[in-house]
Parts: C-alpha cells; sequence; structure tokens
C-alpha cells in the first residue's frame, strides 16, 4: 500500500500497540478461549504489518493459515477437551514466572541490541518475476519438507484433542474410578449419562 510516510508511522504504531496489548493477554488471561482469541487479534496485527511492508501475499497466508487455520484449530482443540473451570496454579508458580520474565527480558534486549546495530536500508530494485510465483516454486521443491511436517503437526494436534475428549467413552475397567485428582486433571462430562445410554441399549 503507498501511503503517506505519517500514515504509515500512524498505522505502524496503532498495529504495534495492538499486537503488543493482545501478546499480553495471551499470557496473562486464566481463561484458555479469551488467550485464544487474544492469540487470534496477534496474527492480525502481524497481517497489518506485512501490508505495511507491500508483502500483500504474505499478509493474505497470514490470515489464511495462521488465523483461519491454527488459531481455529487451537480453539477447536480447547472445545473439544471440555475444560470448564480456570487453571490452578501450583504453589512455586512464582519461580518460573520468575525465569520467563527473565529469559523474556533477555530476548527483547537481544533483539533491540539487533535492531540498533543493523544498517537498515531502503531497497528501490524491482523483484524479478512473480513473488507468488517464486514463493510456490521454493515450498514444493527446496522447503518440501518442512511444509509436509506442518500439516502433520496440525494433524497430530487435531487428533490428540479428539482422543482427549472421547476419554469419557472409555470402558471402566480401562479406566479406574479410584485415581487420585489433581489440579492437572482436565474436568470430563458426567460418566452417568454414557452409562445410562449403554444400559438402553443393552
Amino acid at each position: 500500500m503507498n501511503l503517506a510516510e505519517g500514515v504509515q508511522v500512524v498505522s505502524f504504531g496503532i498495529l504495534a500497540v495492538m499486537m503488543i496489548g493482545a501478546a499480553l493477554g495471551v499470557v496473562l488471561f486464566s481463561n484458555v478461549v479469551y488467550s485464544a482469541f487474544m492469540l487470534g487479534g496477534v496474527f492480525v496485527s502481524i497481517a497489518g504489518l506485512y501490508l505495511l511492508l507491500n508483502a500483500d501475499f504474505v499478509a493474505a497466508a497470514q490470515l489464511l493459515i495462521y488465523v483461519g487455520a491454527v488459531n481455529v484449530l487451537i480453539l477447536f482443540a480447547i472445545m473439544l477437551v471440555n475444560k470448564r473451570q480456570n487453571f490452578v496454579p501450583f504453589p512455586t508458580a512464582w519461580v518460573r514466572k520468575v525465569l520467563t520474565a527473565v529469559v523474556s527480558l533477555g530476548l527483547f534486549a537481544l533483539l533491540s541490541a539487533m535492531v540498533l546495530a543493523t544498517p537498515w536500508s531502503y531497497s528501490t530494485a524491482t523483484p524479478v518475476g512473480n513473488p507468488i510465483v517464486v514463493i510456490g516454486q521454493h515450498f514444493f521443491s527446496d522447503f518440501l519438507l518442512p511444509f509436509e511436517v506442518a500439516s502433520i503437526l496440525l494433524l497430530m494436534a487435531m487428533v490428540g484433542a479428539i482422543i482427549l475428549a472421547r476419554r469419557e467413552y472409555l470402558p471402566e475397567q480401562i479406566v479406574p474410578s479410584d485415581l487420585p485428582q489433581t489440579v492437572l486433571t482436565l474436568p470430563e462430562r458426567p460418566r452417568e449419562l454414557v452409562s445410562a445410554g449403554s444400559d438402553k441399549e443393552q
């Protein structure tokens, strides 16, 4: 998009604030559904930044793949797992929070130093050929293996969510009911409904 420099700066500021706020919402919300929606906001903001860089195809791929596929897959996994209550943190959760904060600040300092030390320059060279065709050729030649591995990873995530959602249909002798409950145990739908339905069929 060929916008004036002032409009580009304002648009970049709005998208950057939106992306940072949504990213903070992903890690700070205790409800996983809200976190998933905030993750979608992060993906949309990144697509807007791609548009400012005149990368129309990358922005469209960002919306189609990450917002339309990955984020929807995460929401389906959350709904299939059927988690009805907020996560209860461990008593020593503050240790992990401190370590996470240290690692995040270190990465932020490293990226900031890299941005300040990089000699940024504008390129006026015209790309040769259609960039969409070039990207497609690389996807199905040089980067075919990572492309297919990513699709298998998404398939494994969906199969795992379906298995977790159908645990209550396992027979009683396979899943004993006297196991001790922990804070990481996922609440499931009542087993009485399943047993009542099986009795009627018999």
